[in-house]
């Protein structure tokens, strides 16, 4: 017993001993990922400063009888325009990223505004391809709106309150789109027959009084199934629900070749073969949603995030209207495809835990999260920045659901900036001296 003993003493003091020399060989491996990290933040931390962004207001016309496919027009050319992968060395040397834009849909003291937000850069890019589908907008560079405000709210004047979005399944299902909330056809495009999913917003936004303001923000990076995987990840779900089978995994032919020595001819019988293919099986039901994950992942695709904030001097702060901003986001969900719900880890919204004491500082985590949520808005950031997280894939088919220009018959509301007279060109033969 007592030589066992020893010889166990001994191996551990032998592995101490290795350890106790040789410790320092863990450690770039321990320390590779963090420093990568912090690199990278870095970089692109210095990258950041020298972007230029403009942000461009839009003002539309009172009649605007194009249909949204003109807007998801509009965002595929945004991807061709904006899509720009770094290489190797202007992603770990210069700290480049993906560019991105926001959407934004903003109401200061009742009056909504549309915004998009570009590098500057891009600008007569951007306007040249709104042009081409709405030639009666207005464009027209903005002051940054969320900078007019306190940039330490919530203080003794000031509060709000905000949370992003997350996906309720997984992204390649699509959310409620356009062709949901109405049918589209060319012999009858008046706003009158539209279900506009902004109409609720817009009309909810002109109610705010002085002082209250309300921000809806999206902002969408384009890829490629290169950066993000939805491709693969929606065509591998739709195996799966039409339950194709995997195909058999070759053997090599010595392999099979010694087994048949070893063991004889397999005399497992074949499965009969089904007659009918495995799509034709699907019920209406599951066809439908086999049908719009195909149909999203076949768009240009856009890594995005969404988020609203409400604020508002004290006095005239009225929590209830963040209600507004969750029956919007609530339109554009259903219960076999997918819809849209809050963050709980950046929501305002923290419930009390039966620990008592950690709703001690439950105040405090309430505070620190609306300073959060403010500075990731004014600055554009992602909901877990400098983590990566709190992102979904939007195709433009999406996008143009949620922010597109209604027209005077979707918003009738005298409050919403537009454009009053239409832009003509010059008569011909007009003396020009």
């Amino acid at each position: 017993m007592n030589g066992d003993l020893t010889q166990i003493l001994n191996v551990l003091n032998t592995l101490w001993n290795v350890f106790k020399n040789w410790w320092w060989v863990l450690v770039p491996f321990l320390l590779c990922r963090p420093f990568l990290f912090l690199w990278l933040w870095w970089r692109r931390e210095l990258c950041a400063a020298k972007r230029r962004f403009v942000l461009l207001e839009i003002k539309m016309p009172r009649e605007v009888l194009k249909p949204l496919r003109a807007m998801e027009q509009v965002f595929s050319s945004f991807w061709g325009d904006v899509y720009g992968p770094p290489d190797w060395w202007k992603k770990w040397i210069d700290g480049e990223t993906l560019p991105s834009f926001s959407l934004e849909i903003v109401s200061i003291g009742g009056k909504p505004h549309f915004f998009i937000r570009i590098l500057e850069v891009d600008r007569n890019a951007i306007e040249s391809i709104i042009y081409s589908q709405y030639p009666d907008a207005e464009i027209s560079v903005a002051d940054d709106y969320a900078k007019k405000v306190p940039q330490d709210i919530p203080n003794t004047n000031w509060d709000l309150w905000g949370c992003d979005f997350q996906m309720l399944k997984e992204d390649v299902y699509p959310i409620k789109t356009y062709p949901q909330f109405f049918e589209e056809r060319p012999e009858a495009a008046k706003e009158e027959k539209r279900l506009d999913p902004l109409s609720m917003l817009l009309e909810g936004m002109t109610k705010l009084g002085s002082g209250e303001q309300l921000w809806v923000q999206i902002t969408a990076t384009p890829i490629t199934n290169a950066e993000n995987n939805y491709v693969d990840r929606g065509k591998a779900l739709v195996n799966k629900l039409v339950k194709r089978p995997e195909k058999p995994v070759l053997k090599p032919i010595i392999q099979e070749a010694i087994e048949t020595v070893i063991s004889g001819p397999s005399a497992e019988p074949e499965a009969p073969k089904e007659m009918l293919p495995p799509e034709m099986r699907l019920t209406a039901g599951e066809r439908e949603v086999v049908s719009a994950i195909e149909n999203k992942v076949s768009k240009y695709g856009f890594l995005s995030f969404m988020r609203f904030i409400y604020l508002g001097k004290r006095d005239v702060f009225f929590k209830p209207q963040v209600k507004l901003g969750f029956s919007f986001s609530s339109q554009f969900g259903t219960t076999n495809l997918n819809g849209l719900k809050p963050l709980k880890e950046t929501s305002c919204l923290i419930p009390k835990s039966w620990f008592l004491p950690k709703n001690l500082i439950l105040n405090r985590r309430e505070y620190l999260r609306k300073r959060k949520i403010f500075r990731n808005y004014v600055s554009r950031l992602s909901p877990f920045f400098p983590r990566s997280g709190g992102t979904f894939i939007l195709d433009t088919e999406e996008l143009a659901t949620l922010y597109h220009f209604p027209g005077i018959a979707v918003a009738p509301s005298p409050i919403i900036s537009r454009v009053e007279t239409k832009k003509r060109e010059a008569p011909p033969g007009l003396p020009t001296e």
